[in-house]
């Protein structure tokens, strides 16, 4: 027998039926495919996830808190030293005894049941914790001592950070899975709490360590389980056609529907006339006619946490867009489901009938509905999506908002096109009764996302304008932004990149007066982590430095007339971005507002990359001053080409001087790995670009980037003023970040070559110009600071010239941009 997928399809018999499911339904042939024996839980993996974060923040910790965690250990075993000796002296034995011999006693128990498998799986996972162990105790410690590891253990390596008696069997415990067997939880639980309390009170472990311990046993136990697999749980399809008997059905017969791994069983079944003669439900209401008459969606409790770190996610990243619990259990997503799709029929939105819903055994649910025969909106032809249609579809989506019904997942697979030509609206599993304003008008965006992906952003605007209306369209375009979309959704709105700003175009053709300022739905973007993981990169780099900084002295002892020099420095340097802008510019620039433009631009770097906001500022202000978009574009890519090429030319041509004088900065040279990793890169890039989607991609993004540059270039060369300006203004540029720079090192005492400054600037200048961070933060502080330590300063001298130098660089000016951006504003020049 061929199975829905193609494949080998398995009928199941009684024989296969759980004896827990009797009555109706049972020995009922299902047509589905091989159950696997095993399978991965997404539950292992999240947990394993969860242990190594754990692990990593006990590592912190006690990285940056030492002095409080040493604190705890001291109480704990001042406080344990007046407990009785012959309590310790007992408790000792006992867990000594026990933490072996419970889980030894409960994988016998197991072996009597025959569930051998399982306690094979968690010896497995006991053994890798036991190696892993001891080669982290035996080598980590000895290479590191005084280090992190040292920390955990407080006063050297005499004891071990991780304990080789407890770690196997809290992986153990983890992987053989205890669930329900409440005594045995408890007596191996004991066992371990015992053996810790007597390591903690005869000084042989700490806290620390024993959160390490639980936290590597743990991810070890989950990561085995995940590796290896568990025994499938789910009951199969026989066992779910017996369930619907309990609800006064009468199954005969029954086949699985193909589906994605992460989506719920779905099952269709034919259904036997009832007593009275037609198939019927519980309540004796007629079931439509046709050799199905039911379809089943199964619940699994496995599969609960499927995309649970995407939903977790988007529940942080947004505001009001994503579900409100990103972790459902199996009764609250039954009873979801079901009051969805009870009040979606109550509400008059067509879609099937829920029949039924019952739990099957105790690890799935069940949620049976009338089958109506038809196919989903994403495999109906072009040609067949008439425009009566598309009113239907809106139509239900008017009733659903008018009930305060929010679906949340209006893809093309939840719009089911009936044989008979009518649109039912299915899949209510995510949907949301009494919903608010932000989720209706999110339900409306995603709708006509999903639509214009099949008939294009006119037709799909028309049509719905003509049964919503252009006001309630308007609504829905500051929400026409990709983060509001579902997963599936973006992926195909990346395909064609302009159809959210055709569809927003379409409706304000409708109703000009419309403001289409988008709603801010994101609490965070990425490049936010980005910025704090950056930030603690620096703060890793900088904080230990500034620990060994006499700050007293040291400012006490700082020549201060070289940091007025250091401003005036970083003061040129607005200078000379103006000339250098203005210098690409073939039109007049008034250079006044033009310094004001880059003064500016040091506000808004607080919160984007240097390089894109700089390039977007002088690009909105050149189009003030009149000049026409693409020659604004141009002349703005014309000058930062420029800046590139000449710093590039700068930083070989210091490189060069600066490895003459060895004595310097012979430690700047890059390593044999250093050189393997970017020829590895080198090599990676040039076999992408023999791919030809990749060539195309970066060649359209180089053409978006330049185009017009060479034109824009060669009216500049007819202009020797405004070379001798752009170049000028270039070199100025550099030369007032290493003049800064260099009087911020000579403030606090320090000297270097001022090739060796130079060359510094620019390393640490083209890796902030790189960092996604604003400003470089992060990424500028530890590169200039481990650089001029490498060149030959102190670690307090050279971590307080950076810190000087980007306060008069990045931070100093923030008042003043701010005060010229509005300015501006006012203005009408950006």
């Amino acid at each position: 027998m061929t199975g829905p997928d193609g494949g080998a399809a398995v009928t199941q018999t009684q024989g296969e039926t759980a004896t827990s499911d009797m009555g109706a339904g049972v020995g009922v042939p299902v047509e589905e495919p091989a159950r696997p024996d095993r399978i991965r839980r997404p539950s292992d993996a999240i947990r394993f996830a969860a242990a190594v974060v754990g692990l990593a923040g006990i590592m912190l910790l006690v990285s940056f808190a030492q002095q409080t965690t040493h604190g705890l250990q001291t109480d704990i075993a001042e406080g344990t030293a007046h407990a009785p000796r012959f309590l310790l002296t007992l408790a000792t034995l006992v867990s000594s005894f026990g933490v072996l011999a419970v889980p030894v006693a409960f994988a016998i128990e197991r072996l009597f049941h025959k569930d051998g498998v399982r306690v094979a799986i968690a010896l497995l996972a006991a053994v890798i914790a036991f190696i892993l162990t001891i080669l982290l105790d035996d080598l980590v410690v000895p290479a590191a001592p005084g280090g992190v590891l040292d920390s955990l253990i407080w006063g050297g390596t005499d004891t071990a950070p991780l304990h080789t008696d407890i770690t196997p069997v809290i992986a153990f415990v983890t992987a053989v899975g205890m669930a329900g067997r409440t005594r045995w939880q408890a007596v191996t639980w004991t066992m371990i709490a015992l053996a810790a309390l007597t390591g903690l009170t005869a000084a042989t472990a700490s806290v620390a360590a024993l959160a390490a311990t639980y936290c590597l046993g743990s991810a070890i136990g989950h990561g085995t389980l995940y590796a290896v697999g568990t025994p499938n749980p789910r009951p199969p399809g026989t066992a779910v056609l017996a369930a619907l008997g309990r609800l006064g059905l009468r199954p005969v017969r029954g086949r699985q529907l193909p589906g994605g791994a992460d989506e719920p069983r779905r099952y269709t079944v034919a259904t036997a006339p009832s007593p009275g003669g037609a198939p019927a439900d519980a309540t004796g209401r007629a079931l439509p006619p046709g050799d199905w008459q039911l379809q089943v969606t199964v619940l699994d409790r496995d599969q609960q946490t499927a995309g649970l770190l995407y939903r977790v996610w988007r529940l942080v990243r947004l505001r009001g867009g994503s579900t409100r619990r990103a972790l459902r259990s199996l009764r609250r997503s039954l009873e979801q489901e079901s009051l969805m799709a009870y009040a979606m029929e109550s509400a008059g939105v067509r879609t099937p009938r829920l029949v039924g819903a019952c739990e099957v055994g105790t690890e799935a649910a069940l949620l049976a509905y009338e089958h109506v025969p038809g196919r989903p909106l994403d495999a109906v032809r072009e040609a067949e999506i008439t425009d009566e249609l598309l009113d239907d579809v809106w139509r239900q989506l008017r009733r659903l908002q008018a009930a305060r019904l929010a679906h949340r997942r209006l893809e093309g697979d939840a719009i089911l096109v009936g044989d008979d030509g009518r649109v039912r609206i299915v899949a209510p599993g995510t949907g949301e009764i009494a919903a608010g304003d932000l989720a209706l008008r999110i339900d409306l965006a995603q709708l006509l996302t999903t639509v214009a992906l099949r008939v294009g952003p006119e037709r799909a605007v028309r049509t719905a304008a003509g049964v919503l209306g252009a006001a309630t369209l308007a609504g829905a375009v500051p929400l026409l932004q990709r983060v509001a979309l579902s997963r599936a959704t973006r992926a195909a709105v990346r395909q064609d990149r302009e159809l959210l700003t055709r569809i927003r175009e379409q409706i304000l053709q409708l109703t000009p007066e419309t403001e289409a300022a988008p709603v801010r739905l994101e609490r965070f973007r990425p490049r936010t982590l980005l910025s704090i993981v950056a930030l603690t990169a620096a703060a890793y780099i900088v904080v230990p430095q500034l620990s060994s900084v006499n700050l007293t002295t040291l400012i006490a002892d700082a020549e201060w007339w070289w940091a007025a020099v250091a401003l005036a420095a970083a003061a040129v340097t607005y200078l000379a971005a103006a000339l250098m802008l203005m210098g690409f510019v073939p039109e007049r620039l008034p250079l006044g507002r033009t310094v004001l433009v880059q003064l500016a631009a040091s506000f808004v770097k607080l919160v984007a990359p240097a390089a894109v906001t700089g390039v977007a500022l002088n690009t909105r202000y050149l189009q003030r001053s009149g000049v026409r978009p693409g020659p604004a574009v141009a002349s703005v890519g014309a000058s930062q080409l420029m800046g590139m090429v000449a710093h590039i030319v700068l930083l070989i041509v210091f490189g060069f001087l600066t490895g003459s004088i060895r004595n310097a900065t012979k430690d700047l040279a890059p390593s044999r790995t250093v050189v393997i990793v970017l020829l590895g890169l080198a090599v990676l890039a040039g076999i992408a670009l023999t791919v030809p989607k990749a060539r195309r991609f970066v060649a359209a993004r180089l053409r978006g980037m330049f185009s017009g540059v060479v034109p824009r270039l060669v009216d500049v060369v007819q202009s020797p003023r405004k070379i001798v300006t752009g170049l000028g203004g270039t070199l100025l540029l550099t030369a007032g970040f290493v003049v800064c720079l260099d009087a911020c090192v000579r403030a606090f005492g320090g000297s270097l070559p001022w090739t060796a400054v130079a060359l510094v600037f620019l390393t640490g200048n083209a890796l902030g110009s790189a960092a996604p961070t604003p400003g470089g933060l992060g990424a500028v502080e530890g590169a200039l600071t481990l650089a001029l330590t490498i060149s030959g300063l102190t670690a307090d001298t050279a971590t307080s010239a950076v810190l000087l130098f980007r306060l008069l660089t990045f931070w100093l000016p923030v008042l003043p941009g701010w005060a010229a951006f509005a300015y501006l504003q006012r203005k009408e020049a950006i």
